[in-house]
């Protein structure tokens, strides 16, 4: 029954937001058509009432209003609450309108009926706008509105002899608010070049001024929150007690927001643009998963966000798609079962000659342990600019780590040393927590190492992690891999399994799952879940600016 009526809901909310739309396209439209001449010839009776030209200026505001109503059925989709009082607002002011232009009883009807509809459904619109936009947007737009007037009146003023006739100061402050609220053509028309243009520069500064602040006022929150110390511990707290994937170090990276639940649990996220990007499932109790889920979504319901959350587990699949969530496979993690990797075979023997023959070069490897000091930070900087520069890459961030002091000051590192000592690779380590696993971030090797270099850098990370106790070794996401391969898959999964097997220029998805397959990894399942198909191109946008460190919060925290 709750469902029934959250779709009841749903469907008024868009219902209201195409009528705004259809009101929009009518507006437009009777503005383009002729006014009928026994409803004009009525109104010419009663023109000397009306202190504006009924054809002109009435046709004019009634195309900008249906322009104005066709951007706000966005926002009223989205449920805005500032979209909901500027729509109404217009549909207001647009009933007297249509019975000047021409007496459009009919339009007017319309725009009363759809005013009245959204006063009733006034407690869907909740959806807020992002304060400080909207404090910019009415700033700006008071602002140009006490400069035009100013220019305006001192131009109409001592420009006089570029138009018809002469204007006193409050005939020029009248053309003016005129021309700026409702782009009418003033009365006395100008008779040279500069007029026209000093007419239109007005156009010009009311149109951008009124088209910026309708922007600012309909923004989604920007979330420019930076994560304080308390909340750092508690997020520590969270996930020393309850990670158990690989994602878990990730979550407390300083690039994230944090969204706690009073039970304990943690959301760790970023916000670009509208999509509220979650990086894997929440961290904290079991039986508060649905709980969280649900609270997630609300916050971001009344911040005008798009709840997403990216390479999930396929365990709580079922829990999402009770929300309201959809799903869609984006590839399988590599998982490297320790006790039984071995480079017996001859399934291996392409990586056994590899790490033999860097061994007999005298190649060894060393684990070393935090805090590091200055000299070897700067070492491995060395190692880290010249891989970068050579593949002309920048950090990747959001779904993993990068070369940063303080994060690694975190993390076992495990070094390639040459047989002179010197480093030619490294990889830190990061661990899981609660689980008996063991991660790998940053990988970096110089140029000019011997051939076969990682092969021998990944299995003395394996010895080194068996060694240790520990029963697997993730490898991470192998992006689009076992994605579409199947005629009956979705459509999406198709589309994405065609990516992966056409498009190498931009990321070498095949070569990357190649590497790891010579592993003989366990393949695990990962997922993007999100609210509706038709946002999956924004949801895209997201990962791929939060991976290259984009957004509102990178651009705060860089000062």
């Amino acid at each position: 029954m709750k469902f029934k009526l959250s779709l009841s809901q749903e469907n008024l909310v868009h219902g209201v937001a195409l009528l705004t739309a259809a009101m929009g396209v009518v507006n437009v439209i009777s503005a383009v058509l002729p006014s009928m001449r026994d409803r004009l010839r009525l109104l010419r009776l009663l023109g000397e009432y009306s202190p504006f030209s009924i054809r002109a200026e009435g046709h004019l505001v009634s195309a900008l209003a249906g322009f104005a109503l066709l951007l706000l059925s966005v926002s009223l989709w989205r449920r805005k609450r500032i979209g909901w009082l500027l729509t109404l607002m217009i549909l207001v002011i647009s009933i007297p309108i249509h019975l000047l232009k021409g007496l459009d009883y009919e339009e007017a009807s319309f725009a009363a009926l759809l005013a009245g509809l959204l006063i009733y459904l006034r407690p869907h619109f909740h959806a807020r706008s992002d304060p400080p936009s909207v404090r910019q947007g009415l700033l700006t737009l008071l602002a140009a509105l006490a400069f035009t007037l100013i220019y305006g009146v001192i131009g109409f003023y001592f420009l006089d002899r570029h138009f018809k006739v002469s204007f006193g100061f409050w005939s020029a402050l009248r053309e003016t608010v005129v021309m700026f609220t409702q782009f009418h053509d003033p009365g006395p028309q100008p008779v040279t070049g500069f007029g026209r243009y000093f007419v239109d520069s007005i156009y010009v500064i009311s149109a951008v001024t009124i088209g910026y602040a309708l922007l600012m006022l309909l923004r989604p929150v920007l979330n420019r929150h930076l994560q304080t110390e308390e909340e750092r511990t508690r997020a520590w707290e969270i996930v020393r007690a309850h990670g158990r994937t690989s994602l878990a170090r990730y979550a407390l990276l300083d690039d994230k927001l944090f969204f706690f639940t009073p039970e304990g649990s943690l959301i760790s996220h970023v916000v670009e643009n509208r999509v509220a990007l979650a990086l894997g499932d929440p961290i904290g109790p079991d039986d508060d998963l649905n709980k969280t889920i649900s609270s997630f979504k609300d916050l971001c319901a009344k911040n005008d966000w798009l709840p997403t959350f990216y390479q999930v587990c396929p365990t709580n699949l079922k829990i999402y798609e009770s929300l309201d969530f959809q799903t869609l496979l984006i590839g399988h993690e590599a998982i490297v079962d320790l006790a039984g990797f071995s480079l017996a075979g001859s399934e291996n023997k392409t990586l056994r000659n590899s790490y033999n023959k860097l061994s007999k070069l005298g190649y060894h490897y060393d684990v070393i342990q935090p805090p590091y000091s200055a000299r070897m930070l700067r070492e491995l900087k060395f190692v880290s600019d010249d891989w970068l520069t050579v593949r002309r890459a920048t950090e990747l961030r959001f779904s993993l780590g990068w070369f940063d002091e303080a994060y690694l000051n975190t993390c076992p590192i495990l070094l390639v040393r040459d047989k002179e000592g010197f480093i030619v690779a490294f990889a830190n380590l990061v661990t899981e927590f609660q689980a008996n696993e063991i991660a790998v971030d940053l990988m970096r090797y110089l140029q000019h190492g011997e051939s076969g270099l990682m092969d021998f850098l990944f299995v003395s990370l394996f010895q080194w992690a068996h060694e240790q106790g520990f029963a697997t070794f993730n490898l991470g996401l192998s992006a689009l891999s076992g994605v579409g391969e199947h005629s009956d898959d979705p459509i999406v999964e198709r589309a994405l399994n065609f990516i992966y097997q056409n498009v190498d220029r931009f990321y070498n998805f095949r070569g990357l799952h190649s590497f790891k397959e010579k592993f003989h990894p366990i393949w695990s399942q990962r997922y993007v879940v999100y609210p509706n198909i038709s946002n999956l191109p924004a949801i895209s946008a997201a990962i791929f600016r939060a991976s290259f460190g984009g957004g509102t919060l990178s651009l705060i925290r860089r000062g």
